[in-house]
């Protein structure tokens, strides 16, 4: 019998990101009353879109067998997105059923009992972590911050923080559909507490009941309860967004002109992925030999151009139909040639 070789395999070790959460299929209700399936999940998404950035990315959670795992599954390979669970599972795809109101605005209903997104373990989670040699980044958020699935993803990034990696959440909160607000609320602060990176729009901060006159005032605070982090990116859909370092650093961005929207799906997703992206590069850069001690020192300018360029790959991804992320590329142009306004 051969012996097994322990040493990662090649596309392992170009792997800087990996991501936990929800990969699910949105069916977005026309106004025929048929519904339209569309592959989605925020953390879906944000695989997608840092891969397209340039990141290389694994996606920790499995898919399903079903019809709709395998269109997830083939989306993400084809985005360059490695999977640490290739073989699929008996599980069904989780579902969202979209229905817009009068004013275009979503509301969702999702279907997630015996999913194969949460057919994971904070121990298989970490597991495929430790076989990944350039990993610097791991990120969850959303759906995974469900107070039901605390026990899996708490431990992991308490885990993944010890082992040094630079860990990113986004609160990307859904309260319609958590059946227990104050405990999902307790849940997503406390994965903030773990992360060196937070990422909240202003309604995520209004559903955590974060004090404050004003958005930035509850960032700000937001920022000032997690000692532990060093980043704070505020997102204010068509108003812009706020990067907030812990060394007092405060940078603005905002489109100068109106865009033309499609739709915001995946906005928020693509802008992450972008400052991720413009970190990273820069941490590579710089010569960083680790990106947490890179990311804690960032000066106004490198922390105003990452800004920019996640403002940048989210107005890309507005102005098309559905998640269309953009590629680093695309983004790098856009906000060359668009300058925005900032504070």
């Amino acid at each position: 019998m051969n012996a097994i070789d322990p040493s990662p395999t090649p596309a392992a070790t170009s792997i800087q990101a990996a991501i936990a959460g929800e990969a699910l299929i949105d069916l977005i209700r026309r106004p025929d009353g048929s519904y339209l399936p569309c592959l989605g999940g925020a953390l879906y998404n944000l695989c997608r879109a840092l891969a397209r950035q340039g990141v290389g990315t694994q996606y920790l959670n499995p898919l399903s067998r079903d019809r709709f795992g395998r269109e997830l599954e083939a989306q993400l390979v084809a985005d360059g997105v490695h999977l640490a669970q290739p073989d699929p599972v008996q599980q069904v795809t989780s579902l969202a059923v979209v229905n817009l109101n009068a004013h275009g605005h979503p509301d969702y209903a999702f279907y997630r009992e015996g999913v194969a997104d949460r057919a994971v373990s904070a121990q298989g989670l970490a597991h495929a972590c430790t076989t990944l040699p350039a990993l610097q980044v791991v990120c969850t958020g959303a759906l995974a911050l469900d107070a039901r699935d605390a026990a899996t993803y708490l431990p992991w990034l308490a885990a993944q923080r010890t082992a040094g990696y630079c860990v990113v959440v986004d609160a990307n909160l859904r309260p319609s559909v958590m059946p227990d607000l104050a405990a999902y609320r307790s849940t997503v602060h406390a994965a903030l507490a773990h992360a060196h990176l937070i990422k909240a729009s202003d309604e995520d901060l209004d559903h955590l009941a974060v004090p404050g006159a004003s958005a930035l005032e509850r960032a700000r605070h937001l920022l000032a309860a997690n000692p532990q982090a060093h980043l704070l990116a505020l997102t204010l859909g068509a108003n812009g967004a706020w990067l907030l370092h812990r060394n007092g650093t405060q940078c603005f961005a905002q489109e100068a002109q109106p865009l033309p929207v499609a739709d915001t799906v995946g906005a928020g997703d693509c802008f992450l992925a972008g400052l991720l992206a413009h970190l990273l590069r820069q941490a590579a850069q710089a010569g960083a030999g680790s990106f947490v001690p890179f990311v804690e020192v960032l000066s106004d300018t490198a922390c105003q151009q990452a800004l920019r360029h996640a403002l940048a790959s989210a107005s890309l991804c507005v102005m098309e139909q559905g998640c269309v992320p953009p590629g680093w590329e695309a983004a790098a142009n856009w906000a060359q040639e668009h300058p925005a306004q900032t504070a």
